[in-house]
């Protein structure tokens, strides 16, 4: 077992670098950088420092806590091999996530771990920008939203503004709280030549000439006579309280049905969308983010079924946001706009209930949804044959359930169930032939035939399919959860455990889930 040595590669110039930084590297064979995108990089190898870095699990890692934590893992598995040096750009202690995770994992591994100081970035900035942190500074990444939500309350450092991507999403974020004209400073290349501390108005930001991994953004505090209502100044708690009833007051009478304001997200999308918005959403069609729109949707459902409110109103904006944004792609185009698909679906809904903005009388819903069907086919008159209507980017089941139900209202349908089972039974031998044939791909058209009949008999029992695999596919994640979490609690490995023992922890689940 090794020991582990972070040290910092300072804010960019090479003089900032410590000459205890570069002979510690310099005298350690397993020399690992959380990037190499780096200016004093250049002068290691000049130096005979030998390294690799973790750029690749950057490229390969779909959100920074998933490659912060692959960094770790792979520091702490050099760590097992011998001593190992760990340089993160500008200060170790300062806004370097990786580090906290190390301290953490490193102890928990019985790994000695040693931090040596280095310049940070915020050393130049102080001067740069003429501040004393003595007065209050709050340093945070740009991707902690949470935080940035206090923005213009105290003095704030946002790092990590890496990308215009990055630089949009912040500037949104930004102007929940401040206002559009609102002046910050932009950051780059502290110390280097070409050095940049300029001040910028917020619905700027992203469109700033050169932003990358050396950028970042001050916030200052805002003064008394800027602040918007609903943000406290320093110096106001005695004033907390009636604020926070003010706030709750606003909320009942502005979160009312009949106030929904959707102009706020079309504007935020209009500006993505221009020409010095955002490049990502620039380039989207709307075939590249109709994927986006399924999984947005699958999440929503999801929070549904979990009873999760606060899932469910963040899942429906980003179901809007997609309607949104697609609505936009058609404007620019001159198909359509968001108005003609508000007004379109508003018709729709007052044409197809006529007994609440008409005269028909109805007994009950059963009698609502003949009507519907009713005047579907007044209205989709392209709809010449049977299975019209059921789009084939539907999920597997859903449409088989769909086809099935379709069918079945011309009459081509079994008269019972018991012909269903016994057809499920029958496609079952036919699948055991399939596969003791060797045949894979007859053996996966008789699968499908298994899938569709059962479909057709829970149907017949009126239970939807898709959502009963949805909620089994729920119940063995929360099951194998107990599973994972007794094996890890044993301190022993997976292959340990016999399946009997772990079946004993899965049926310890599935007796929890009965008494709640």
């Amino acid at each position: 077992m090794g020991m582990i040595t972070i040290v910092g590669l300072g804010p960019g110039a090479v003089g900032h670098l410590s000459l205890e930084t570069m002979s510690i590297m310099q005298s350690c064979e397993q020399v690992i950088l959380r990037t190499a995108v780096h200016p004093t990089v250049a002068a290691l190898a000049e130096q005979g420092v030998k390294y690799t870095s973790c750029d690749d699990l950057y490229e390969a890692g779909d959100s920074f806590e998933e490659v912060y934590q692959n960094v770790v893992k792979r520091v702490l598995a050099a760590a097992h091999k011998g001593d190992v040096v760990y340089a993160v750009p500008g200060s170790p202690l300062v806004a370097e996530k990786t580090v906290v995770l190390l301290r953490e994992q490193a102890k928990e591994q019985s790994i000695k771990l040693l931090i040596k100081p280095s310049m940070s970035f915020l050393d130049l900035a102080y001067v740069a920008l003429g501040i004393d942190p003595i007065a209050g500074l709050r340093i945070i990444d740009a991707q902690d939203f949470y935080a940035i939500a206090d923005a213009g309350q105290y003095p704030l450092m946002i790092t990590q503004v890496y990308s215009q991507l990055v630089a949009s999403d912040l500037k949104i974020a930004l102007m929940e709280n401040l206002p559009d004209e609102y002046e910050l400073y932009f950051l780059r290349n502290m110390g280097l030549p070409d050095e940049e501390c300029r001040p910028v108005r917020l619905f700027e930001l992203d469109r700033q000439p050169h932003i990358d991994h050396l950028t970042s953004v001050y916030i200052p505090p805002m003064g008394d006579e800027e602040m918007p209502s609903g943000i406290m100044a320093f110096g106001d708690e005695e004033d907390e309280e009636v604020d926070a009833n003010a706030a709750t007051e606003a909320m009942v009478t502005t979160t009312a049905f009949d106030d929904v304001d959707i102009q706020p997200l079309v504007d935020v999308m209009r500006t993505l969308r221009e020409p010095g918005g955002c490049p990502w959403d620039r380039e989207q069609t709307h075939a590249s983010i109709r994927s986006n729109m399924i999984e947005e949707v699958y999440e929503y459902l999801e929070a549904v079924d979990a009873d999760d409110t606060e899932g469910m109103r963040e899942e429906l904006g980003d179901v809007l946001m997609q309607i949104v944004f697609h609505a936009r792609m058609a404007e620019e185009a001159g198909r359509f706009d968001l108005q003609d698909v508000i007004d379109e679906v508003v018709d729709k809904l007052i044409r197809r209930h006529p007994h609440v903005f008409g005269e028909t009388k109805v007994s009950g819903s059963d009698e609502v949804l003949v009507n519907w069907e009713a005047i579907k086919k007044t209205e989709k008159t392209e709809r010449k044959h049977v299975l019209d209507g059921v789009a084939q980017g539907l999920p597997a089941l859903l449409r088989a359930y769909k086809l099935q139900g379709k069918a079945a209202k011309v009459g081509f349908d079994w008269p019972d169930a018991s012909g269903v089972w016994a057809k499920v039974q029958e496609e079952l031998g036919e699948l055991q032939e399939a596969l003791a044939s060797g045949d894979k791909l007859a053996a996966e058209k008789e699968l499908g035939d298994v899938f569709f009949a059962i479909v057709n008999y829970a149907r017949h029992h009126k239970l939807e399919p898709e959502v009963a695999l949805n909620g089994t596919n729920n119940r063995f994640a929360k099951r194998f959860s107990h599973v994972e979490a007794c094996v890890e609690a044993s301190g022993k490995h997976w292959q340990d455990f016999s399946l009997d023992e772990l079946d004993r922890f899965w049926d310890e689940a599935k007796k929890e889930e009965k008494q709640q």
